[in-house]
């Protein structure tokens, strides 16, 4: 009788285990495509560099991006579990030496996402309105809204300004 009771107890609590692996990284990014001034045509920064930081939700500064130059024609941000909006600081500088700063705003609704009840909750984002300080960049257009684990979809087009 033990050794039956001992055998349903192993099969019940191999049966209560969960087959769901939970993502180890559940950060999503927001995917920028640099774009040539009034065309659809992918640019590169050539010969200028970029610098992007932001401020973290304690208050303190994060460089993101340093020093991205050449032949890149985009690049990724994360983007915050639970504000609203987030905002990035860009520096663009030229092989003389000139530097445009701008400001890019990105207003989002949070979306939590469970997969299980053994997982933490994931965020995902539905981008609703975008601006940005028109210095270095002519504009930045909401390509596709919807922020979640797909790392090859373009969510922004950022459109390089033509003299800079």
């Amino acid at each position: 009788m033990r050794k039956i009771v001992t055998l349903l107890l192993l099969a019940a609590a191999l049966g209560a285990c969960t087959s769901i692996d939970c993502p180890v990284q559940n950060l999503v990014y927001t995917n920028y495509d640099l774009m040539k001034p009034g065309g659809s045509d992918l640019d590169s920064l050539s010969t200028d560099t970029l610098w992007i930081k932001t401020t973290r939700s304690d208050g303190t500064d994060t460089l993101l991006i340093s020093e991205l130059y050449g032949s890149v024609a985009g690049f990724s941000l994360p983007i915050s579990y639970t504000q609203p909006e987030d905002v990035f600081y860009t520096l663009v500088c030229d092989t003389a030496g000139n530097a445009l700063l701008d400001t890019i705003r990105i207003k989002k609704d949070n979306i939590a996402r469970f997969e299980s009840v053994d997982c933490q909750a994931a965020y995902f984002h539905k981008i609703t309105a975008v601006s940005i300080t028109h210095n270095a960049f002519d504009s930045l257009t909401i390509h596709h809204s919807d922020v979640d684990y797909d790392i090859k979809q373009t969510h922004f087009y950022l459109y390089l300004k033509t003299q800079r």
